[in-house]
């Protein structure tokens, strides 16, 4: 059986869609667009009207590609102001069955996906903040009769089951205003994240999950910087600088139109000067009408430049963020795909900081590393829970594949309106 799952994010320069399918338990691509943003700024929506029309396209990329309509997504929502607290929570798990109740079965107190549920659920509601907004928790462990700790209780037999988790929160407005965008144009959010739980799930291996470390994702305007203990985000800072920043640079020292800018930081520059070729030269125009020069080298320069000042802020509040030594750090984001990134991020952190690597075949670029990883957050979830979920109807899997599939049916009602049907029982 194939599932199928979209993701977005919704980023001040561009908005990011992927659609992927679930298959033996491989995730394989099924189409992405990247569309530039408008009425975005530093990922808050600031014009519904113009955000509304770079959403569509966005969907009009991937549609035409696919063949079929995209009604459902899971949606990344701003990091501003997201709160990390931990909560804990215990259930009863039954051990026998009501003789009164017709037709009962037995009960052998095996923990199934649905206690997992129940107890997350209690962890979730001992920590409730009527001014905020739940975005997901996150299961950190599962205590068995009070002895027995594991990651995944299912299938073991218990009395009680306890759970302790980090509860994500963020203000209402920043929820909402996403998924009444979506709305909007007639998009079901079935579940929402945040970007710094997806890119730890773009890049999670055995080591994170063992391990204390730091992801660092550069933004267009702002970057995220992000403290995780096994695996697990426990703070996140965001810093007014990004992407944009380096455009400005380029734009202003060689009085550049923005596109201009982009182009040469995309296509001729280097991250780091060390390869960069003075010999190598690039006509352009300038605002004043003017065609000029630029080599490789003093591009390279200017851009080295500003990511120097980034990656610096980035270090600092990391050691502000904590005083634990870290055994990973990773840099992501659009800028991070720049040729001779990692000489830059060795001359700020030293040796052992890894650039990140989309490992999803199709995309290797990172701006899609937050939206890829919140299908595997996403994915994982429903596994934890034993639970089976498809975006896309049985009609439209047709139209993809001339192999029939037997799906499941699921419930048409919006995530808001069940508060997370699949994920909360009620």
């Amino acid at each position: 059986m194939k599932h199928i799952y979209s993701s977005i994010d919704i980023g001040s320069d561009t908005i990011k869609l992927v659609v992927c399918e679930l298959y033996k338990n491989k995730l394989n691509l099924l189409a992405a667009s990247s569309v530039k943003s408008k009425g975005i700024k530093k990922g808050l929506i600031t014009d519904l009207e113009e955000a509304g029309r770079s959403v569509k396209q966005a969907f009009t990329e991937v549609e035409e590609m696919l063949g079929i309509q995209i009604k459902k997504v899971i949606a990344s929502i701003p990091s501003y102001q997201v709160e990390f607290t931990m909560v804990t929570g215990e259930v009863n798990i039954e051990q026998y069955v009501d003789e009164d109740v017709m037709d009962a079965k037995p009960v052998d107190g095996t923990i199934t996906g649905e206690d997992i549920t129940r107890v997350l659920q209690v962890a979730m509601e001992s920590k409730e903040k009527t001014n905020q907004e739940i975005v997901t928790i996150l299961p950190i462990d599962f205590k068995v009769d009070d002895s027995k700790v594991v990651k995944d209780p299912k299938g073991l037999t218990a009395k009680t089951l306890s759970a302790r988790g980090i509860l994500v929160t963020t203000p209402k407005k920043n929820m909402y205003s996403v998924v009444g965008l979506l709305d909007r144009i007639g998009i079901e959010v079935v579940d929402v994240s945040i970007n710094p739980i997806g890119d730890s799930f773009a890049f999670k291996d055995k080591k994170m999950d063992e391990s204390v470390g730091a992801i660092i994702n550069i933004g267009s305007e702002v970057t995220s910087v992000s403290l995780y203990n096994k695996g697990i985000i426990v703070k996140n800072h965001l810093i007014g600088l990004g992407g944009r920043n380096i455009d400005n640079d380029i734009s202003y020292m060689y009085r550049l139109d923005h596109s201009t800018a982009v182009h040469l930081k995309e296509k001729c520059a280097l991250a780091h000067k060390l390869h960069a070729n003075s010999s190598e030269v690039y006509d352009v125009i300038n605002t004043y009408g003017e065609t000029i020069k630029i080599n490789q080298y003093e591009l390279s320069e200017v851009v080295m430049s500003r990511l120097e000042e980034i990656l610096s802020l980035a270090k600092k509040e990391i050691q502000s963020l904590t005083n634990r030594h870290l055994d990973y750090t990773i840099i992501t984001g659009g800028v991070s795909n720049m040729t001779n990134f990692g000489y830059i991020a060795d001359d700020v952190f030293g040796k052992g900081t890894t650039v990140g690597n989309v490992k999803l075949v199709g995309i290797r670029n990172n701006r899609y590393a937050s939206a890829v990883g919140n299908i595997v957050y996403f994915v994982n979830k429903l596994k934890l829970r034993g639970q089976s979920y498809t975006m896309v109807s049985r009609e439209d899997q047709e139209e993809l594949s001339t192999i029939s599939r037997n799906l499941i049916n699921v419930s048409n009602e919006s995530m808001l309106g069940k508060v997370f049907g699949y994920f909360f029982s009620e």
